[in-house]
C-alpha cells in the first residue's frame, strides 16, 4: 500500500516536533533523526521526555521530581510542583488574531478578543469567588457549544475549582445523573440553542436541574434565545466588571495533580463514571498533542466539530494553550446542507479541522465536492476521530478536500482526554491507518497471555504511565472502580479494550471495541471491519453487528442495516451486502442474517450501543442493561428487546 500523504522536506524542516527534536538532542545528546527514533526515546526514558515537554514549553520551575512513581494505577507525577492550566493560556495574549470565533446557524461569526477572553474569565472568576466558590468546588455546566463555555471553564480553572459540563442535547434526567454526582455549589447554562434550523427552549429542563442539585448557591444563564430564565443572574451581570480587569486573572497555584475538570463515560449500563483529570497532565499532554503531534501554533484556527458533552470539547481548547484560534459552533454539520461543516470551515479559514467518519460518509453518499465549493485553501489537516476511518473515506478526502491535507486520524478517548495514536507532521499517512503512537504512549497489542504481538490483533494496552491519565473517578475511595476499569486483565498495564493491529512500519489499524468482540469459531474479529465495508452502499445508511452467545452454545452474529428512503431489503441486497462483506473484509465477517431495523442506537456521543444490544438479544432485562436517558434515540432500545422473541435467542 502506498502511503496517501507524503511529508515533504519543507513540512519535516517546519514542523514543531522537528525543532523538539533538536532541543532535545541539545540538552541531553540524544539524537533522533526521524519520528520513531523520538518515540522510542519518549518511552524508554519517561522523566527525561516529560521534562522536555515542560521546559521546551517554558511552563516555569520544577520542583523536585518529574516521576517519582511509574506504576500503574497511582503513578506520581511531578510531585511538589504548582501550575495553573490557565497562566499557560494567559501567557499566549495577542492583540492581532480573535482568541475565539463563535459559530451559529444563524447569525453571522462573532470574534473573542484575547482581551475579551482574558477580561470575561477574570469577571466570571470574581464573581464565582463572590459566589463562595473555593478550590475544589465544582462548578457545572449545561450550555452548548458557546464562547461563554469555554470563559466560564477557564474562570473556574482559574480559582482552582472543578469544572464540569454536558451538553444541552442531553435531558435534565441524564444531565442530573452526571452532574447530580457532584455537588455542584454553581450552575452555568444557557436559556437554549439553535439546531437543525429549530430553536430549543431549555428552560423546563433547568429548572429541573435546579430542583434536582441541592447544593447549588447560585445559577448563571446565557441569553442565547432571548428568553428569560427565572431563579438566575445573567450571564452579563455575572460579567459585568470585565471592562475593569485589564487583561489580568488572579490565578491559584494548585498542585500538579489537583483536580481540573471531571469528564464522564457514556453511562449506558449504569451511572456514568466521573472521571478526573488534574491541571498539570491535561497541560503537558495537550501541548503535545497540539504542538508536536498536530503541529499547531500562534497562526493556526482550530475547529473541531463537538460538544461540551464530549472530550473533543476539552482538546479544543487546547488550542488556547498556543496561542491558536478556536472555534465554537453549537449548530448542526448538516444544516442547511450536507457540506455546512465545510462551509464553516472555509468561513472562518481553518487550518486544522476536525469531524467524524460518519459525517465524511454522509458528505460522500450525498456527492459533495469541497474543495470545489469551498474556499479550504487554509486547510492542511482533517482530524477524524468517535470511530475507524476507512480507507476508501480517507481517500475520498484526498481527492474531494486536497491532496496536500494532512489526513490524521486520532484514537485515545475520555479516559486519558488525550490520543494514544495519530499523526505527526513528519510522519506519512497510510489510507485507513493512524500514523503512529504518539510520543510518550508506550504503546503495545497483547493477545490475551499478555505478549506483544505485530501484524495481527491484539489488545490495545499501555505498558507505561502517561501524565493525563485519571488521577481518581469521581466517588471512588479506595480506587476499586479505577483499577478494574482499566488493570484487571494485565495487572499493571492499561488496557483500553480496542482491538488494534500494529503493522510492520508502526502505523496503527484499529478495528473496534474489544468488549464487543465478534467471537466466531475462535476467530476473534472486529466490527469496525464490517462497518466500513457496509456503510459505503449507496443504501446503507448505518449499519450494527453483533455476536451474540447462546445457551445451547450456539453463535448467532445478526447484521442490522438502516436503508435510505425508499429502498426495500431485497434479497439481491442482502446478497451484495454478503459478497461486500466476503470479498473486502473476509468470509468469517458474513453475517448469519440482515435484519432491517428503524435505527441504530448510539451514546449521546455517538458511539453505538454494541454491547447492550447484545445483552438485549440475549434477553437480559432491559432495566439494568442500559440507562435510556444516556442513549440518543432510547425508542430503537424497545425495538432490539423484541427481536429476542423472533429470533430464538433466548
Amino acid at each position: 500500500m502506498q502511503p496517501q500523504w507524503v511529508p515533504t522536506e519543507a513540512d519535516i524542516a517546519q514542523a514543531r516536533i522537528t525543532d523538539f527534536a533538536k532541543f532535545v538532542e541539545s540538552r541531553t545528546g540524544v539524537s533522533a533523526p526521524d519520528y520513531r527514533a523520538l518515540w522510542q526515546w519518549s518511552v524508554d526514558d519517561l522523566p527525561g521526555f516529560w521534562h522536555a515537554v515542560w521546559d521546551y514549553f517554558e511552563l516555569g520551575e520544577i520542583d523536585g521530581e518529574v516521576l517519582t512513581r511509574a506504576e500503574m494505577p497511582g503513578a506520581q507525577w511531578f510531585p511538589g510542583t504548582g501550575l495553573n492550566y490557565v497562566d499557560q493560556v494567559v501567557r499566549q495574549f495577542r492583540t492581532d488574531r480573535p482568541a475565539i470565533v463563535q459559530l451559529t446557524e444563524d447569525a453571522p461569526p462573532r470574534e473573542v478578543s484575547w482581551t475579551d477572553l482574558i477580561d470575561g474569565t477574570a469577571a466570571f472568576a470574581r464573581t464565582l469567588r463572590s459566589l463562595g466558590v473555593q478550590p475544589g468546588d465544582r462548578v457545572a455546566g449545561y450550555l452548548p457549544n458557546i464562547a461563554e463555555t469555554v470563559i466560564a471553564f477557564l474562570a473556574t480553572a482559574s480559582i482552582g475549582a472543578v469544572w464540569s459540563a454536558c451538553g444541552q442535547d442531553y435531558s435534565a434526567k441524564a444531565a442530573l445523573d452526571r452532574l447530580g454526582q457532584l455537588e455542584p455549589t454553581v450552575l452555568v447554562t444557557a436559556d437554549g440553542y439553535r439546531f437543525g434550523g429549530k430553536a430549543h427552549d431549555k428552560r423546563e429542563d433547568i429548572a429541573a436541574l435546579q430542583a434536582g442539585l441541592g447544593t447549588l448557591k447560585a445559577t448563571v444563564a446565557v441569553s442565547q434565545l432571548g428568553l428569560e430564565v427565572p431563579g438566575t443572574l445573567s450571564w452579563n451581570e455575572a460579567t459585568a466588571n470585565a471592562e475593569t480587569e485589564a487583561a489580568i486573572i488572579e490565578t491559584a497555584s494548585v498542585d500538579f495533580d489537583h483536580p481540573l475538570w471531571i469528564v464522564f463515560s457514556s453511562g449506558t449500563t449504569g451511572l456514568p463514571k466521573g472521571i478526573v483529570h488534574g491541571h498539570g497532565g491535561v497541560v503537558l499532554e495537550h501541548l503535545k498533542a497540539v504542538a508536536l503531534q498536530a503541529d499547531m501554533g500562534p497562526e493556526d484556527t482550530f475547529f473541531w466539530y463537538t460538544s461540551p458533552s464530549w472530550m473533543m470539547w476539552n482538546f479544543q481548547i487546547a488550542g488556547l494553550l498556543v496561542g491558536a484560534t478556536i472555534v465554537c459552533y453549537d449548530g448542526s454539520p448538516t444544516y442547511p446542507t450536507s457540506d455546512a461543516l465545510w462551509h464553516n470551515a472555509a468561513q472562518v479559514g481553518a487550518t486544522v479541522l476536525g469531524t467524524s467518519p460518519g459525517y465524511v460518509l454522509a458528505c460522500i453518499k450525498a456527492g459533495a465536492t469541497p474543495r470545489t465549493d469551498h474556499d479550504l485553501s487554509a486547510l492542511r489537516q482533517v482530524g477524524i476521530t468517535g470511530s475507524s476511518l476507512p480507507p476508501s473515506s480517507a481517500l475520498w478526502l484526498g481527492d474531494n478536500v486536497g491532496e496536500h491535507v494532512q489526513v490524521a486520524s486520532i484514537s485515545g478517548g475520555t479516559d486519558v482526554v488525550s490520543a494514544f495514536i495519530g499523526g505527526a507532521r513528519t510522519v506519512p499517512t497510510w489510507p485507513g491507518e493512524l500514523s503512529a503512537p504518539y510520543l510518550g504512549v508506550a504503546l503495545e497489542a497483547f493477545d490475551p497471555e499478555g505478549h506483544p504481538v505485530r501484524d495481527e490483533v491484539g489488545e490495545l494496552v499501555i505498558t507505561k504511565p502517561m501524565p493525563s491519565m485519571p488521577i481518581r473517578f469521581w466517588n471512588d475511595p479506595d480506587g476499586t472502580r479505577y483499577h478494574d476499569a482499566y488493570f484487571d486483565m494485565f495487572p499493571g498495564i492499561w488496557r483500553h479494550g480496542d482491538w488494534i493491529t500494529i503493522t510492520d512500519r508502526g502505523s496503527v489499524i484499529v478495528h473496534g471495541r474489544s468488549d464487543s468482540t465478534l467471537n466466531r469459531h475462535g476467530i476473534r474479529m472486529g466490527s469496525a471491519d464490517i462497518y466500513q465495508s457496509v456503510e459505503r452502499l449507496p443504501e446503507i445508511i448505518e449499519a450494527l453487528v453483533i455476536g451474540a452467545e447462546q445457551p445451547d452454545g450456539g453463535y448467532w452474529m445478526p447484521l442490522f442495516v438502516v436503508l435510505t428512503p425508499g429502498t426495500e431489503l431485497t434479497d439481491d441486497l442482502k446478497t451484495r451486502i454478503n459478497t461486500t462483506i466476503r470479498t473486502e473484509v473476509s468470509p468469517r465477517h458474513v453475517p448469519d442474517e440482515i435484519l432491517l431495523a428503524p435505527g441504530i442506537p448510539h451514546t449521546r456521543t455517538g458511539k453505538k450501543l454494541e454491547v447492550p444490544i447484545k445483552k438485549l438479544l440475549q434477553g437480559a432485562d432491559p432495566t439494568r442493561v442500559v440507562e435510556r436517558s444516556a442513549v440518543d434515540n432510547p425508542e430503537l432500545l424497545d425495538w432490539y428487546g423484541s427481536i429476542r422473541s423472533a429470533t430464538d435467542v433466548d
